[in-house]
């Protein structure tokens, strides 16, 4: 008994408990506008019991708490080797999608598994996509741009799997983490911006010429003239949050809930500025910013490149969803159908939101010497 309490002081001792508090509150953030803005009116129209969704929201905070204190716990050593081993088995199960997955308004993105109903398995790829692209671009080789090569075998299997189902969101979100690790790793910046051009011109190409992306063809169209009458959410969305104005309606009075299918998940942002105002919006926002300066200050003491590759990927991940989330419900950007980090409803993203914190928890606990 007192092994395992010695073990949990040096885990409390060490962690930055700044951080622990503040993913904590993000979560919990979540959880509550999830009772507050989604589950009655949710549970009304789908004619199931009250608080289905909170309950079920409630379980996966649970889990996502369990996991990243785990994952906080092990050694940077197991948590590496662990990573890679969770990566094939996330890479093999986004390997069953095509065979196996449920289709959904034309996209095959899931798996219906019994203890995680409608999973995503490119949530659980990203983070620890990140680790094994972080150990390829700290492997000591002669031959100077062998690891950026290899980094470009790792993500062409995840993008042909994503173009396939198809998922332009998080085939540009894992492209740009890729981009950013490779930037931060100390690249050309010549042969940086051959690796950006390239990407750009490929995404351009799958979106305007690709038959299966259709669909994101007539969003950027959409997107671009206002006048094409294919911009119902992304009005909604808007609407909601012109009508929230600065304080908000009040708890229960939003109505994008009820117009808008899976808002709590794609435009949870507008959801919240509708009933709390854009005041409360800002404050969030505010709080994702002080995250992740918290990370970044902390990668500038970090003396190991590949921990400080995984930070940078983690944060970046996270950053850049959130921008994504954000833009497209603030209409500067199309509709993705991108989760909020941390506060959208959904398994899939909060389990993976856990991942990357466990990872950043992880990293940034202070070294025994």
């Amino acid at each position: 008994m007192n092994k395992y309490l010695d073990t949990f002081y040096d885990w409390w001792k060490n962690i930055d408990k700044f951080l622990l508090f503040l993913i904590l509150g993000l979560f919990l953030l979540g959880l509550f506008f999830s009772l507050v803005s989604t589950s009655l009116i949710a549970s009304d129209k789908l004619e199931t019991k009250s608080y289905y969704f909170f309950f079920k929201h409630s379980a996966y905070i649970a889990l996502a708490i369990a996991i990243l204190i785990i994952l906080s716990f092990l050694s940077q050593k197991i948590l590496t080797k662990l990573s890679l081993i969770l990566f094939l088995v996330s890479f093999l199960s986004l390997l069953l999608v095509p065979f196996l997955g449920i289709e959904v308004k034309g996209s095959k993105r899931w798996l219906d598994l019994i203890f995680l109903p409608r999973f995503q398995p490119v949530e659980i790829v990203k983070p620890f996509f990140i680790v094994s692209l972080s150990l390829m671009l700290t492997i000591q080789n002669r031959r100077l741009y062998f690891k950026y090569f290899l980094s470009v075998l790792l993500i062409l299997p995840i993008l042909m799997l994503l173009v396939y189902q198809p998922d332009i969101g998080q085939t540009l979100l894992i492209s740009m983490v890729w981009l950013a690790l490779i930037f931060v790793s100390g690249i050309n910046i010549f042969i940086f911006f051959i690796f950006f051009l390239f990407v750009g011109s490929t995404v351009s190409y799958l979106v305007l010429f690709v038959t299966k992306f259709e669909y994101i063809k007539i969003r950027l169209f959409a997107f671009l003239d206002l006048s094409s009458g294919n911009n119902y959410q992304a009005e909604k969305a808007s609407d909601a949050i012109i009508n929230g104005g600065f304080f908000g309606k009040g708890i229960g009075e939003g109505t994008l809930n009820s117009r808008v299918p899976e808002a709590h998940t794609d435009y949870i942002v507008s959801v919240i500025s509708e009933e709390f105002g854009a005041i409360i919006v800002i404050g969030i926002l505010f709080l994702y910013l002080i995250f992740s300066y918290r990370v970044i200050r902390k990668i500038n003491f970090v003396n190991e490149d590949l921990s400080k590759l995984i930070l940078s990927g983690c944060i970046s991940l996270i950053l850049i969803q959130t921008f994504i989330h954000v833009g497209v419900n603030i209409r500067v950007l199309p509709t993705t159908g991108m989760t909020l980090p941390f506060l959208s409803y959904g398994g899939s993203s909060i389990v993976s939101t856990a991942i990357l914190s466990g990872l950043i928890l992880n990293l940034t606990k202070r070294k025994l010497d």
